[in-house]
């Protein structure tokens, strides 16, 4: 099955090593700010792509312009800083809320194409859709990683991306896998260096993105924060700060 290759268990297997945080409060996210140290706090962990055939994104919290954020410093790498939640049902109006700056975008970064696929910045949403929504290819495919990750992996994920040459709320696949939908939050070159507030009503947004096979929002699984460059060997820096998920 050629399918079945690196990258697409990379993205399958986002949630590798997944342990429900059932001591959670509904949606609520542990602010980067709690932390003491340079790294972000429980139950926020850094997630690779297994093997560690790639090497790893740089997850740190900092001190910029006077608050606690988390950079993201991607240099020939992939990786995601994911925060699990409690399965359980979603309601409509579901919102995530966030800011972040880019400092450095990747040059030569492409979503549409498999060589290009790299974002500088990212956040994800990801979803436990019934199976039974899924095409049969997909379906089989999704059972077969979750078997060899011996993990519930996210049959639906949606992300946010900052990307510098695409407009704002242009949508499109992953180049890998059609599992994972993009939307590009922040797509202005002119906003590089400064902070963007983005707030997205997450429940509008899978239906835009995943409406053809499921009319309903699906129970939350995790969300990330990531950035990566290892298909263009590039290289990118930028900041997360008050992520939010607010009924």
């Amino acid at each position: 099955m050629p399918l079945l290759n690196t990258r697409i268990f990379a993205l399958m297997a986002m949630l590798y090593g997944l342990t429900f945080a059932v001591q959670a409060t509904e949606f609520a996210l542990v602010p980067f700010s709690a932390t003491k140290t340079d790294q972000a706090p429980a139950p926020w962990r850094v997630v690779g792509v297994p093997g560690g055939k790639i090497p790893l994104t740089r997850f740190s919290v900092v001190d910029v312009d006077g608050r606690k954020v988390v950079r993201v410093e991607a240099s020939k790498s992939y990786g995601n800083l994911v925060h699990d939640l409690p399965l359980k049902a979603t309601v409509a109006g579901l919102r995530l809320n966030w800011q972040w700056r880019l400092d450095e975008p990747i040059q030569g970064a492409d979503l549409h194409s498999r060589e290009g696929d790299d974002s500088p910045l990212k956040v994800c949403v990801l979803f436990d859709m019934p199976l039974e929504k899924l095409g049969l290819i997909n379906r089989n495919l999704l059972r077969f990683a979750r078997a060899a990750s011996a993990e519930k992996l996210p049959s639906a994920t949606l992300c946010y991306v900052w990307d510098d040459k695409l407009s704002p709320e242009t949508l499109l696949p992953n180049a890998y896998t059609d599992r994972v939908r993009i939307i590009v939050a922040t797509g202005s070159a002119k906003q590089l260096g400064q902070w963007v507030e983005v707030s997205r009503d997450v429940a509008a947004d899978f239906q835009r993105a995943f409406g053809t096979e499921s009319d309903t929002l699906p129970p939350v699984m995790a969300v990330l924060v990531g950035g990566d460059a290892d298909n263009t060997g590039g290289h990118s820096l930028g900041y997360v700060d008050s992520l939010r998920l607010e009924p």
